[in-house]
């Protein structure tokens, strides 16, 4: 594992910066400018994702946002998955989880992953 420090992350920063006008679609891979970039770019991921991880949505932030998305209500969706609308307050609110059954049916109705209701 790379250890970044933040005056490495702050220098790759600020050196994306002045490599992004200068490195295009068409600069071949093999450009100096071009490897320091993807080099600048790995130090930023770096650095990020130990210092700024994004965590997993939870099912209830998955379908809060499915619901929005689609423009639904929790009384349509509850039709649509066939569980009341008091359980998809509960989904929502975080106090009960889906079953297997249901939770196949949230995918397929909302659009999300399987993976990503399961958490992986």
């Amino acid at each position: 594992m790379n250890y970044v420090t933040q005056a490495q992350y702050e220098y790759a920063l600020a050196r994306i910066e002045e490599l992004l006008p200068q490195v295009g679609e068409y600069t071949p891979a093999n450009d100096r400018k071009a490897v320091e970039l993807a080099l600048m770019s790995d130090v930023v991921i770096d650095y990020e994702k130990a210092h700024f991880p994004i965590a997993k949505p939870t099912i209830a932030e998955l379908i809060a946002l499915s619901l929005d998305e689609k423009h639904m209500t929790q009384k349509q969706l509850s039709g649509e998955i066939g569980v009341s609308p008091s359980r998809v307050s509960d989904y929502l609110s975080g106090r009960v989880e889906p079953t297997l059954k249901v939770a196949r049916a949230l995918c397929r109705v909302l659009g999300i992953p399987p993976a990503a209701m399961l958490g992986l």
